[in-house]
């Protein structure tokens, strides 16, 4: 069972020092301690209830269709940083130089916020000076699975983040004359059904191609709530178009705006 920490008791039971007594706590806690999912407060959460820290955050005009998305969208909390990685990435005298490493800067960004996605244990471990430390430890069975070619590169801000994780790949085109998203190739590792599964595709714009991924990964045994898909910018149509196909599914994007830089993946590789 999936279990939840408000704020209240992570207060009581993020990693205290050797030393720290643990305020009260009852036999019910310790029983749900056992695996637990990170807490979300700290990423903006896209719904009805928390408008006006959406607004705060996205520091645009089109936060009333982000809120309309549901918490299945999570936001990035926007700062200036982010904001700069956005504007270098989005701006056409950006040499391509200068454009991959501000995009390896916010791929891995929205990877560190993904892995808090994952449900984790805690545990003690030993330190060298002899303390006891109680710390966490991520649960095993996670895996990343990229969109070719554009989620390509994302794979290596993953891996820098976790040196064994598997990557399975999808690829996917449009066919010429009906536009529709068609699956060419798809190898992933043979108990993904089992895993959590960190999706990758920097660009959501009309959505069709995730959608389609999905759908494979879905054919494969996978639930689409073990689906955290990561990308860098989403315009609110597409995002609208997964969600309401997969409302089990999680977003995780650092912008949502009806222009996308579509042309990431072609200036990314340098084939633009």
């Amino acid at each position: 069972m999936e279990t939840y920490f408000d704020d209240s008791i992570i207060k009581t039971s993020i990693m205290p020092c050797h030393n720290q007594q643990p305020n009260n706590v009852n036999q019910d806690h310790a029983v749900m301690k056992q695996v637990r999912f990170a807490n979300n407060a700290s990423i903006s959460a896209v719904s009805n209830s928390g408008a006006e820290e959406v607004k705060e955050a996205c520091g645009n005009e089109h936060v009333e269709e982000q809120v309309q998305l549901g918490p299945q969208l999570k936001l990035l909390p926007l700062n200036d940083q982010i904001r700069e990685l956005q504007t270098i990435i989005r701006d056409i005298k950006t040499s391509r130089g200068d454009f991959v490493f501000c995009a390896d800067r916010l791929i891995r960004l929205v990877v560190e916020q993904g892995l808090n996605q994952l449900p984790y244990s805690e545990c003690t471990v030993i330190t060298p000076t002899g303390h006891k430390y109680e710390g966490v430890k991520f649960e095993k069975g996670n895996c990343g699975v990229s969109i070719m070619r554009s989620g390509e590169a994302m794979e290596q801000g993953l891996r820098d983040c976790c040196r064994s994780i598997r990557i399975g790949k999808i690829l996917i085109q449009s066919d010429e004359d009906t536009q529709k998203a068609k699956v060419y190739y798809a190898k992933f590792p043979p108990d993904i059904y089992r895993r959590k599964v960190l999706l990758m595709y920097p660009i959501l714009s009309t959505g069709n191609t995730v959608i389609e991924a999905v759908r494979v990964l879905i054919e494969h045994g996978l639930l689409p709530k073990h689906i955290i898909l990561l990308s860098l910018f989403s315009t609110p149509h597409g995002a609208k178009s997964i969600i309401q196909e997969f409302p089990d599914i999680t977003i995780l994007t650092t912008e949502v705006h009806p222009v996308a830089p579509t042309h990431f993946g072609q200036k990314y590789f340098g084939t633009d």
